[in-house]
């Protein structure tokens, strides 16, 4: 029986990819390191914390990957408040209203750190359908590491088989799979180059994935 379902949130719930993109340019730019657009579309799904873990490594800096990660998130929390091209992403406001009218559980386990996903729920008004948010920043691993939705099944007080998982990423539907999640994949518009081929389903639009046609195949 479905009883919940676990969403990621970037690319997913709401579309902060070009954001972060503007803010992770302006972080290489300020520590002057030149990444290339092939390595850039790898990161997705992956926390900042990894990924300056990852280019302190790769290039040898000598910033701490702290110092990365506190200029990226300046540059990014200018953006949210100012960018106007800050939007959630076409239909998924009534699909979360349409799950929490079922009583399904809903929980966010994304990448984003607490404070992003803190911000995106408040600036939305979306906090009063979410039962909790977690953040992978937060975590020991980050996706594909399956730990976050393994915590976010429990945190909804279900099992990997009353549950499903709504990633957009190569990490994330690898992070739900290894965790022997039901996983669907939305195919963003902004998820350039993600590999969809390990998604139990994969869909363009949320209006395929309403209540009245996933729940069946939970039972």
């Amino acid at each position: 029986m479905l009883k919940a379902v676990l969403f990621d949130m970037d690319g997913v719930i709401v579309d902060t990819e070009p954001l972060h993109h503007k803010a992770y340019q302006m972080m290489f730019q300020d520590f002057n390191i030149k990444v290339s657009e092939s390595m850039y579309r790898g990161f997705t799904g992956q926390s900042t914390r990894s990924i300056c873990e990852f280019l302190c490594d790769f290039y040898k800096l000598k910033p701490k990957p702290i110092d990365l990660e506190r200029t990226k998130r300046i540059h990014f929390t200018k953006l949210f408040f100012e960018d106007p091209d800050l939007r959630l992403i076409d239909g998924v406001e009534d699909l979360i209203k349409n799950y929490h009218s079922n009583g399904l559980t809903l929980i966010v386990a994304s990448s984003a750190s607490i404070f992003t996903i803190n911000n995106v729920m408040k600036r939305f008004e979306l906090d009063t359908y979410f039962k909790d948010k977690l953040s992978g920043a937060d975590l020991k691993a980050s996706k594909p590491h399956p730990e976050i939705f393994i915590k976010a099944a429990i945190s909804a007080g279900v099992s990997h088989t009353e549950c499903f998982v709504i990633e957009d990423s190569t990490n994330g539907i690898a992070a739900a799979k290894k965790g022997n999640f039901f996983c669907v994949a939305f195919k963003s518009t902004n998820s350039k180059d993600q590999d969809y081929s390990k998604a139990d389903m994969l869909i363009s639009d949320f209006e395929a994935i309403k209540y009245d046609k996933v729940r069946d195949l939970f039972n």
